[in-house]
């Protein structure tokens, strides 16, 4: 069954030139971009997107993280889309992420680790909805 989720290119992914190569894995792995664009979130648009996760220590400095620069953000479209783009994104902590994966292969640490990508049906409901609008995806 076809499912949709949220991708994002993190800035410190868009600083070191790597749209092109995620991209290019991400339509290798057989998930269609349906929507894409690059956008620099305030504080409090980072804030607002990363609100599930306001009472955790991490919070401030992952809000800081991402309104720090450029986000590519894209709809990701295929078959178990959700799970077949969190197993290309591998584990958060890039030392975890198994070999080949987007982390492994470019992230720097466990905050600046490139990708972001949504964890369930819920979420990439959600997430989609926060940046794009029905009008902005492709069939």
């Amino acid at each position: 069954m076809k499912e949709r989720t949220l991708g994002i290119i993190k800035p410190d992914g868009v600083a070191r030139k790597l749209i092109g190569r995620v991209m290019e894995r991400l339509e290798e792995a057989e998930l269609r971009i349906v929507a894409l664009k690059m956008i620099k979130l305030s504080k409090e648009q980072a804030k607002g997107f990363y609100k599930v996760h306001e009472r955790k220590p991490f919070y401030e400095s992952v809000t800081d993280f991402m309104s720090s620069g450029p986000c590519v953000v894209m709809v990701l479209e295929g078959k178990d889309a959700i799970e077949k783009y969190r197993t290309l994104m591998g584990a958060t902590d890039h030392r975890k992420a198994a070999e080949g994966t987007i982390r492994r292969d470019f992230a720097t640490d466990i905050e600046k680790n490139v990708v972001h990508g949504s964890d369930s049906k819920v979420t990439a409901e959600y997430e989609i909805g926060f940046f794009f609008s029905t009008l902005e995806i492709a069939g």
